[in-house]
């Protein structure tokens, strides 16, 4: 397990054990993200996302508190996978990174409440799931653009397919203005106890 360059954001490794019948791998670990993230990811539901090459979903994030921590796989196909620091006085804000997720290497990413979150599809048919710290509120659900030039994320995908709620998404410096965004000094991953 790797922190990312993004504050409290992991990048997960699994061990894969293969042989001609087939793989296993532990694909989470409840006691090794505890002891990385430095508390334990509350599992309140689980999501499953299929996606044809080129889509791009997100920058989702929810309001804080409680927020929704995440934790993403990818089951079929590739993505890259992109976390945006959204939090309002982070040392990271506004920055992203991107960490390819596919189902040959396995690798997870972690990422708290008040990080957003979006991917594209590098292949048809990819099959994105995830694990979250709380259930689905439509209210406190929001979206930044992820074509916003001044996120720049280099998206691989020559024309990428957005959804009419990602479309019509705000800008960061529009959310920002608008006071959407959390603060990084009410999210909990920078209260968390570090050893």
């Amino acid at each position: 397990m790797r922190e990312l360059t993004i504050e409290g954001a992991f990048e997960i490794v699994p061990q894969l054990h293969g042989d001609r019948r087939g793989l296993f791998t532990e694909w989470y670990r409840f006691d090794r993200l505890t002891e990385a993230v430095g508390r334990p990811l509350r599992l309140a539901q689980g999501n499953l996302s299929v996606s044809a090459q080129g889509v791009v979903r997100g920058i989702h994030f929810a309001d804080v508190p409680p927020g929704q921590a995440k934790y993403v796989t990818c089951v079929r196909g590739a993505v890259l996978d992109v976390v945006v620091d959204l939090r309002v006085g982070s040392p990271d804000f506004g920055r992203w990174e991107g960490v390819r997720l596919d189902d040959v290497e396995r690798r997870a990413v972690y990422l708290p409440e008040g990080l957003g979150h979006g991917f594209c599809a590098l292949t048809d048919n990819t099959t994105l799931v995830y694990l979250c710290s709380e259930t689905y509120r439509p209210a406190g659900e929001h979206a930044v653009h992820p074509l916003d030039s001044d996120l720049g994320i280099e998206w691989p995908a020559d024309t990428p397919q957005l959804s009419d709620r990602d479309s019509t998404a705000p800008s960061l410096a529009e959310a920002l203005e608008r006071g959407m965004l959390p603060s990084y000094d009410a999210c909990p991953a920078t209260r968390a106890p570090k050893e």
